[in-house]
């Protein structure tokens, strides 16, 4: 049978309903989405009064931050409902998902009532997180067994990328295989098959891992201040780390967990260490469950003129003001940029936190051994899970990997600590890692066949450290690589990413190899971002010391970079993701093509620091502008609007968002829902460019400027604002030079004018602004 998602059902319109609701909504799926009547209206025939539980809900929800929409106007999508006069549209749905309450009488009886409207062969699912999937669709017709499954979103579902797919033994695979497949392209989800077991992967492990900290803790005499610096960016976890992140979960929530993993899981080989510790019994008889109580493990005093963040101390149970953490072991240790070399020689320490770390490490260890075949039977579906879900940066199988199978396995046995008989099998057959790259390609072992297999859906992925063995050319932040079929991939990796002299070398390097014996070049990061801008430092050292002609000549090279990128004789893509900021931003509207992830942050920002954007930028922002104007009918409004952009440093607060600011251009450009996807879509696009022929860009010579004309109506604009309070005297004066670049400098009339006139004159109000104290 074949599956088509086209109108969408939630069920359920809390926290978690209704942010599933404005992901499909921002999806472009049509969604309706249901709650109850409100009592107060039961006997009431408006609709409007009928409908206050879901509306108020909503908009609740789309008034939180962060945004569950990917665009505002994306709401226009969802249609509110009700569970007593709507219930045949169900009729009409494609997908109906149940985001009620934790309790399988409430489910079962919502499932009563809405059976008898569902659509023969419509997908339904629940996205509980505690009740046995198999037990949900007891009883039912044979359509409706055969379509149901779990469907287990991450909270908030926007931003986190997890979604658990879970049958019951009479689902229809061709159901969990179609969900894989959605979840992957549509919503952009790691997708991740589990069994139906208690809380499922992610949950399982994830809170164990913090249930076995709660544990440690207490057994090495340590403080939360001292956990928390340890599980976080150091080891590649979430700033929240353990203790913050369960007061931001609640610690009411994690103990349900742990407490359901307790009660049924009696075969659990490390079941004790679910048990709840007294101290955290005792949080719960206070009351102190985290953020929703304004206390937890962490405390915020607020003052009129203050904030001051409290620890709980759990010796004596009182509020202490954080304390800043000191391990002489990590301190040479915690600016290693690479994580996978900081994590290597943090397992060499020998003090309390290398205790601690060894400690942790062979536990989790030794659990998702055990876990496999119980909750998965892929060891990568875990992996998958705790990085999209709990954003682990590596998973737990790649860690042990990473410090090494048999040392471990050997600390393991002389520390009594146990593990899964297929680790040892595995091993006396002479494979020492779980995991291996062939062909550019990840394989995982499988513990059945007894070999290494491929990663199901990895084949769409260009993961730059499998191609380690298919370097071009490098420099000290660059690595340039053959990712095949005759493209070239290019990466940094700076310190935000941020742009210097070795990455616009790389860059002009690139596209000198790429013009000469390839077919295109795809420019993309890997990582938190893919950069935040031109390295700010440097800038300033120069204009501090007043090298102007050493930055004149920095600027130029960079504008020049920018447009080798548009006029190279191959195509030039660009797959932006996170912070994509000024020059970063300048580069990709530079280029041939853009596949954005969902979650870029672009724009640009250079008027935060007082200069105007130079690298291109507002040049780009110019010629965009004129191609709105009518050659006979000059219209300063399209300036206008462009002007606005740069001038309140405007950023997208998403891929789709990048639309708004003009920088997404219809037809060329395109959100790739899955980010681990771009630079595989990026390629593909470049060979079909390059089949279809591919010419090389002409350099613009017809950008129509408004000059004085424009000018004046910049001018009185901008005194308004001065004269309204809005701006200061030196945002005046930044102002003034921005719009006296964007019309063309002090032309008497409008006229057309060159790409590099534009570059000379946003280059010269650089300069100039860098001139400033301010």
């Amino acid at each position: 049978m074949k599956f088509t998602i086209n109108k969408v059902a939630v069920i359920g319109s809390g926290i978690m309903g209704s942010r599933i609701a404005c992901l499909f909504a921002s999806i472009q799926k049509e969604v309706f989405l249901f709650d109850t009547v409100n009592p107060l209206y039961l006997n009431s025939t408006i609709k409007k009064e009928r409908n206050t539980n879901v509306d108020n809900a909503l908009l609740q929800t789309i008034q939180s931050n962060p945004n569950p929409l990917y665009k505002a106007d994306d709401i226009k999508n969802i249609t509110t409902c009700n569970l007593e006069d709507d219930l045949s549209i169900l009729k009409e749905v494609d997908w109906i998902i149940e985001v009620i309450v934790e309790n399988l009488e409430i489910k079962r009886s919502l499932y009563d009532k809405i059976a008898p409207y569902k659509k023969i062969g419509a997908i339904i699912s629940s996205n509980t997180s505690g009740i046995p999937i198999h037990l949900l669709s007891v009883g039912r017709s044979k359509d409706f067994i055969e379509n149901f499954c779990g469907t287990h979103f991450f909270n908030p579902p926007r931003y986190l990328q997890l979604l658990e797919i879970i049958p019951t033994p009479s689902t229809n695979p061709a159901v969990i295989e179609f969900l894989m497949d959605f979840g992957d392209r549509f919503l952009g989800k790691t997708t991740v098959l589990c069994n139906d077991t208690p809380a499922f992967i992610a949950n399982r492990i994830g809170i164990f891992s913090m249930m076995k900290i709660f544990q440690l803790i207490d057994e090495l005499a340590m403080s939360i201040d001292e956990v928390d610096f340890l599980t976080g960016p150091l080891v590649g976890r979430p700033k929240s780390a353990t203790f913050r992140t369960a007061d931001v979960v609640g610690i009411d929530t994690l103990v349900r967990v742990a407490e359901g993993v307790f009660q049924n899981c009696k075969n659990d080989e490390s079941v004790d260490i679910f048990s709840i510790p007294n101290w955290m019994q005792k949080m719960l008889d206070n009351k102190w469950l985290g953020d929703k109580t304004k206390q937890g493990f962490y405390k915020k005093i607020k003052t009129p003129t203050s904030k001051e963040i409290l620890t709980l101390d759990l010796q004596n149970f009182e509020y202490k003001p954080k304390q800043k953490v000191n391990f002489p072991s990590l301190q040479s240790i915690k600016i290693v940029d690479d994580l996978k070399q900081r994590l290597q020689q943090i397992d060499l320490l020998k003090d309390k936190a290398g205790i601690f770390y060894k400690k942790l490490n062979a536990a989790i260890f030794s659990y998702i051994s055990f876990r496999i075949p119980e909750i998965t039977d892929n060891l990568y579906s875990i992996d998958d899970a705790m990085k999209a879900g709990f954003g682990w940066e590596i998973g737990a199988f790649e860690t042990w990997d990473l410090l090494g199978v048999q040392s471990m396995t050997a600390w393991m046995k002389e520390n009594s600590v146990n593990y899964a008989a297929w680790v040892d099998e595995m091993l006396a057959l002479g494979f020492t890692s779980f995991y291996q790259i062939k062909n550019e390609q990840k394989l995982y072992y499988d513990q059945n066949s007894k070999s290494y297999k491929n990663i199901a859906a990895q084949q769409h992925f260009i993961i730059y450290e499998n191609y380690n063995n298919k370097i071009v050319w490098q420099n000290s932040a660059c690595k340039l690589i053959d990712i095949g079929d005759q493209v070239l991939g290019l990466h940094w990796s700076t310190k935000m990413n941020s742009i210097g002299s070795e990455v616009i070398e790389g860059l002009n390097k690139s596209i000198d190899i790429a013009e000469k014996d390839f077919k295109g070049i795809v420019i993309a990061n890997q990582g938190a971002n893919f950069s935040a801008g031109a390295n700010i430092a440097m800038i300033l050292m120069l204009a501090s010391e007043q090298e102007y002609d050493e930055l004149n000549q920095a600027i130029y090279i960079f504008q020049n970079t920018m447009m080798r990128i548009r006029y190279s004789s191959i195509p030039v893509a660009i797959a932006p993701h996170g912070l994509s900021f000024g020059g970063g931003c300048e580069m990709c509207l530079h280029a041939d093509l853009l596949r954005f992830a969902p979650e870029t942050y672009m724009g640009l920002v250079e008027l935060g620091i007082g200069v105007i954007p130079a690298g291109g930028g507002t040049k780009e922002f110019v010629l965009r502008a004129s191609d709105e104007i009518h050659l006979n009918e000059p219209d300063t409004i399209p300036l206008q609007n462009w002007f606005m952009r740069i001038a309140t440093a405007q950023v997208s607060k998403s891929g789709f968002e990048a639309e708004n600011l003009g920088i997404l251009r219809k037809g060329i450009d395109k959100v790739i829902m899955n980010p681990n996807r771009r630079i595989f879509d990026a390629k593909q696009t470049i060979l079909e460019i390059q089949n279809n022929g591919y010419t090389k860009p002409i350099p613009r010579k017809n950008i129509r400027v408004l000059g004085q004309s424009g000018l004046g109506i910049f001018d009185a604009g901008i005194h308004g604002m001065k004269m309204g309070g809005y701006i200061s005297e030196h945002d005046v004066k930044v102002a003034k030079k921005l719009a006296y670049t964007m019309c063309g400098g002090d032309l008497s009339q409008p006229t057309e004018v060159s790409e590099q006139y534009l570059l000379n004159l946003e280059r010269e109000s650089f300069l100039s602004l860098c001139g400033e104290r301010k």
